[in-house]
């Protein structure tokens, strides 16, 4: 759902639908994305209901998902699904014939520079964002078969542990993780032992034995009735509707490329560029809110994705939630923004770079993830402006923060200017991301007067090293780590909001 108005855009993918895309008005390579999610979602309750475990054994519900996945990379991109196919195929025999020891380097490598030859973004007509996807599972799964086979478990920390591979996987079972029907196209990336306990049948049972009280000890999980993920699905797809019509009525009328109009620029007063800036980068959140709630529930169609009983004894089916946008809306912090902001990303840098990397882990972090979007200008612009500004948030709420939390009143107050800058401060590093190329940022920085703001942050930071507190002894190192690790699987995997760390970064 881009900002294209050729709905003949040229795409390597099947044009059978090019009527409803001159139709509707939309990019036919969009249309092709739409109409494969919507197949999906029908698909997976089929998969859930006649190809569940308890119909059809793993090899079938592997090859059914693996072909399913690859029939939709075609339709969407045509031979140039043969770039993502290579990748997932030489990465397997990377990890079939490389010494595992190191078979998390090589890897790596391999799958993060397959990343330059594609573009990344909603609406572009490669494979670039299945390759982003493709790439978090292949490196997750590197690194986690490292952790099994090649570490000792006193070296791990404890998501470590929880997540290490000990067996090499079959061919089968790696093609089915990285090409499967339900995350081919917009993700989310999920831990490989999470996928294969779905595919296996013991996804749910699994996670109910988690819950010791809503079991007496006698009659087990397995005559315990599975959670129906339904009430979840058409909660997601409510919000998937209410994102699209905010697209159609509002997005449209506030083109992000207007901000660096020359008429605009050289004309509207400084207040209304801001103010057309905060609304315009508003506006252009539900494309992502959609594409990635519609995902979500597909998984929870095909009954993956279930994490567990809630506080109240409800199922909770947000495992591989990738979102929370009510969190995203009242983020005080930029840290908070960035932890409900696609969430599963997050956890992939934290867990292959910000908890491996031996120092300097916020700005590899972020540079990771900049290299892991693609070659376009301005997410480097983006990536590289939010390391001072998250080091800046992180000083100012650090010494200012306390003094307010003695009043309601002042609170309240301390959180909406909070709210409203932390907001300003998305606009300014966001706003690169979406106009792409070197130029256009520019006029941007230039019309906000970024470079007043760029004073600003440098001089947060100094105030970060004023304050920086001593370096933690080995014992406080060890109890941070684990602490802030996942220590059970509800905070690891799908916690919306994490208050222990800033490492989630995309």
């Amino acid at each position: 759902m881009g900002e294209r108005a050729d709905p003949e855009f040229n795409t390597t993918g099947s044009k059978w639908l090019l009527p409803v895309s001159g139709y509707l008005g939309f990019p036919l390579d969009q249309v092709n994305f739409l109409a494969c999610q919507l197949f999906a979602l029908f698909a997976a309750f089929w998969f859930r209901l006649y190809l569940s475990p308890s119909h059809a054994n793993p090899l079938v519900r592997h090859a059914v998902a693996t072909l399913l996945g690859i029939a939709f990379l075609i339709f969407c991109f045509g031979w140039y699904s043969a770039h993502i196919l290579t990748v997932v195929v030489a990465s397997y025999l990377i990890i079939i014939k490389c010494d595992i020891g190191n078979v998390h380097s090589p890897g790596v490598d391999e799958s993060t520079g397959s990343l330059t030859c594609a573009p990344r973004d909603f609406g572009d007509e490669q494979p670039g964002l299945p390759l982003m996807i493709v790439t978090q599972k292949i490196t997750t799964l590197a690194f986690q078969l490292h952790d099994g086979m090649c570490k000792k478990p006193e070296q791990l920390t404890p998501e470590q542990r929880l997540l290490a591979i000990n067996v090499r996987p079959s061919l089968i079972e790696y093609l089915s993780y990285n090409l499967n029907f339900l995350s081919i196209l917009v993700g989310p990336c999920s831990n490989y032992t999470d996928y294969i306990d779905f595919i296996e049948g013991r996804h749910i049972s699994k996670r109910l034995r988690q819950h010791s009280g809503t079991c007496n000890g006698q009659n087990g999980y397995d005559k315990t009735p599975e959670p129906s993920p339904m009430n979840a699905v058409c909660r997601k797809l409510l919000v998937c509707s209410g994102c699209m019509l905010f697209f159609l009525t509002v997005t449209r009328s506030l083109p992000i490329t207007y901000n660096v109009d020359p008429h605009f620029v050289s004309q509207a007063p400084f207040l209304t560029r801001l103010t057309y800036a905060f609304f315009s980068i508003q506006a252009a959140r539900p494309k992502f809110y959609f594409a990635w709630t519609l995902a979500d529930a597909v998984n929870n169609a095909a009954g993956y994705g279930f994490l567990g009983m809630d506080e109240n004894g409800k199922p909770s089916w947000d495992l591989i939630c990738n979102l929370n946008i009510l969190g995203i809306e009242t983020a005080t912090s930029f840290k908070t923004f960035i932890d409900n902001w696609n969430i599963r990303t997050g956890i992939w840098l934290k867990t292959v770079c910000y908890d491996r990397a031996p120092k300097h882990r916020l700005a590899l972090t972020f540079i990771l993830s900049a290299l892991w979007h693609g070659v376009y200008p301005g997410y480097y612009f983006t990536f590289i402006t939010a390391i001072p500004i998250t080091m800046a948030a992180r000083t100012v709420r650090k010494c200012i923060r306390h003094y307010f939390l003695g009043h309601a009143g002042l609170k309240m107050g301390y959180d909406i200017i909070t709210w409203a800058a932390t907001q300003l401060a998305i606009c300014y590093t966001v706003m690169p991301f979406l106009l792409l190329a070197v130029e256009p940022t520019l006029v941007y920085y230039r019309s906000m007067y970024f470079h007043v703001h760029i004073i600003s942050i440098l001089a947060a930071i100094v105030l970060h090293q004023k304050h920086k507190p001593r370096e933690p002894s080995a014992t406080s190192k060890t109890l941070n780590s684990t602490t802030s690790s996942f220590s059970s699987p509800c905070s690891a995997q799908c916690q919306p909001v994490h208050s222990n760390n800033n490492d989630k970064v995309d």
